[in-house]
C-alpha cells in the first residue's frame, strides 16, 4: 500500500505541468484575439500615421532638385523660427495662469461637493460636469458670441448702466478671454476626478480628526487635500499635456477675433497653417514633432520633480 502511494505521487506531479503546459498556448490565443482589434486600429490609426509624420519631417520639398533629405534640419528651423518661439512662449505663459486657476476651481467645488449630501449636490455636480459634455467648437461659438461687441449680449447688459463692454477679443484681453473659456470646459472635468477621490478617503480619518478638535477648514486642509494628492498630480499632468497643445479654441475664434488671433497664435496653429494652409507637410511635420518634444520634455520634468512614494507616479 505505501509503495502505491509512493508511485501514485510523482504521476500527479509530472501531468499537471504538462497540463498547465498544453493550456498555456490556448490562453495566449485568447488574448491576442481579445487584444488584436484594439491593437490593430491603434497601430492604424496612430502609430502609422506617426511614422508617417516622422518620416515627412526628415525631408524637405523645394523648387530646385524637388524633395530632398535634410535629416534634422526642419527642426533646426523650427526652433530658430520667431512664430514657432512666439506660439511656445504663449502657451506657456498660458498654462502659468491656466492651469492653477483650473485646479484651484475644480478643487474648491470637489471640496464643497463632498461636505454637502443632498439632492442639490447631485443635481450641482451635473450641471458643472456639463460643459465638458458640450463639444469644443460649439463652446468656443457659444463664448465668441458672448464676447462679441457687434452682437454679443455683454453689449447690452453693460449699456443698461451706461458703460462699455470689454472687448474679450481684442489683443489686450484674448488672454483671459481664451482662459474663462478653457476654465469653464475643463474644470467640470477635474472636479469629478478629484470628487472621486475624495469619496476613497475613509471616514473614520474624518471623525478622529474631529474628535481631536479640528474644524471643517483643518479637516479639508490637513486630511482630504493630502490624501487627494495623487488625484491632484494626475489632473496637472492632463492639463499641462492639454494646454500645451492649445489648438482649439483659438482656430475656432480666429474669425471672430480678425487681427487678434494669427496664424501662429499657438504652435499647433502654426503647424496647421504650415501643412494644411501652405502645403508644407514636411516643416508642418517638424513642427508637430518638435511640439511634442516639448511637451514630453515638461511631463517628465514635472514628473520627475513631484516623483513620490507609494504615487503612481513612481
Amino acid at each position: 500500500m505505501t509503495f502505491l502511494t509512493e508511485e501514485s505521487a510523482p504521476r500527479a506531479q509530472v501531468t499537471a505541468p504538462t497540463a498547465r503546459g498544453r493550456a498555456r498556448p490556448r490562453e495566449h490565443l485568447m488574448g491576442w484575439l481579445f487584444v488584436g482589434p484594439f491593437a490593430l486600429v491603434f497601430l492604424a490609426l496612430l502609430i502609422a500615421p506617426l511614422g508617417y509624420a516622422l518620416y515627412l519631417s526628415l525631408f524637405r520639398r523645394q523648387l530646385i532638385g524637388g524633395t530632398g533629405f535634410v535629416l534634422f534640419d526642419n527642426y533646426a528651423k523650427a526652433f530658430t523660427d520667431p512664430s514657432f518661439r512666439s506660439g511656445v512662449w504663449f502657451v506657456v505663459r498660458f498654462s502659468l495662469v491656466a492651469i492653477p486657476l483650473q485646479i484651484a476651481v475644480a478643487l474648491a467645488i470637489a471640496l464643497i461637493l463632498d461636505a454637502v449630501t443632498s439632492l442639490f449636490a447631485r443635481f450641482s455636480r451635473l450641471m458643472i460636469f456639463l460643459p465638458y459634455a458640450i463639444p469644443t467648437v460649439i463652446g468656443a461659438v457659444m463664448w465668441g458670441f458672448l464676447y462679441s461687441r457687434s452682437f454679443g449680449p455683454l453689449t447690452d447688459v453693460f449699456g443698461w448702466f451706461g458703460g462699455t463692454a470689454p472687448d474679450l477679443l481684442g489683443g489686450d484681453l484674448i488672454f483671459y478671454g481664451l482662459t474663462n473659456i478653457v476654465t469653464w470646459q475643463w474644470a467640470g472635468y477635474y472636479m469629478i476626478i478629484l470628487y472621486a477621490a475624495l469619496q476613497g478617503i475613509d471616514p473614520a480619518l474624518y471623525e478622529a480628526g474631529r474628535i481631536d478638535g479640528a474644524g471643517r477648514w483643518q479637516v479639508a486642509l490637513r486630511i482630504k487635500i493630502p490624501l487627494i494628492t495623487p488625484a491632484l498630480l494626475l489632473i496637472l499632468v492632463f492639463s499641462l499635456i492639454g494646454t500645451l497643445q492649445f489648438f482649439n479654441e483659438p482656430q475656432i475664434l480666429r474669425h471672430l477675433a480678425a487681427g487678434t488671433i494669427g496664424p501662429d497664435f499657438t504652435p499647433n496653429m502654426y503647424a496647421y497653417q504650415q501643412a494644411f494652409a501652405l502645403a508644407n507637410f514636411n516643416y508642418g511635420s517638424a513642427i508637430s514633432f518638435a511640439l511634442g518634444g516639448i511637451v514630453f520634455v515638461c511631463v517628465y520634468a514635472f514628473l520627475f520633480l513631484t516623483r513620490k512614494r507609494r504615487s503612481f507616479l513612481r
